[in-house]
């Protein structure tokens, strides 16, 4: 199966990095290493059915099953107990990763209402990408009407760029849409 993303990084974006940034070495072209998904689920403390219908969820858009997060300490004022489950997460790399950012990238954020483009912003300092997703509803996986909660969502992209510069051009080559 071809991965276009993949293809598109391989033929386009090294050149283009290579020209911007001067690297000598193809070795030294930043890439996407991995995307983790993240959803924190709260209210699955007093409910287990949310805690199944996100891990169910996170497992159609991604492709991937999903781990459930336990809380590593008990906070009494959240009603938190140790070892209790409090999200699910994914990590995705290779053909998984290059797919969910494609379908992310031209499908998914294109659905969210008003959107003018992500921030530029949410970069780490090392070349890292942080964004959040206020609903799961965005995917086309998802069915509107089997939805119980709606669900928000954390991505993270790492990446092997040593500056949020780097970083930055690489992902917009990619076709990640940048607000202006």
């Amino acid at each position: 199966m071809e991965i276009r993303l993949r293809n598109k990084y391989k033929t386009d974006v090294v050149k283009a990095l290579t020209e911007k940034f001067g690297y000598k070495n193809p070795m030294q072209v930043p890439k996407l290493e991995k995307i983790t998904i993240n959803m924190g689920l709260g209210e699955a403390k007093e409910n287990a059915k949310i805690l199944d219908s996100a891990v169910k969820e996170i497992a159609k858009i991604t492709g991937q099953r999903p781990v459930v997060t336990k809380a590593r300490k008990s906070i009494a004022n959240f009603k938190v107990r140790q070892g209790m489950p409090v999200g699910a997460k994914v990590t995705l790399r290779g053909d998984n990763m290059y797919n969910f950012a494609d379908k992310l990238f031209n499908l998914s954020l294109p659905r969210v209402r008003d959107f003018k483009g992500v921030s530029r912003n949410s970069f780490d300092g090392r070349g890292n990408y942080s964004m959040g997703i206020r609903e799961q509803l965005i995917f086309p996986e998802i069915v509107y009407d089997e939805v119980e909660t709606v669900k928000g969502m954390n991505i993270v992209f790492t990446t092997t760029a040593n500056t949020d510069e780097e970083a930055m051009a690489l992902l917009e080559l990619l076709g990640m849409p940048f607000a202006k």
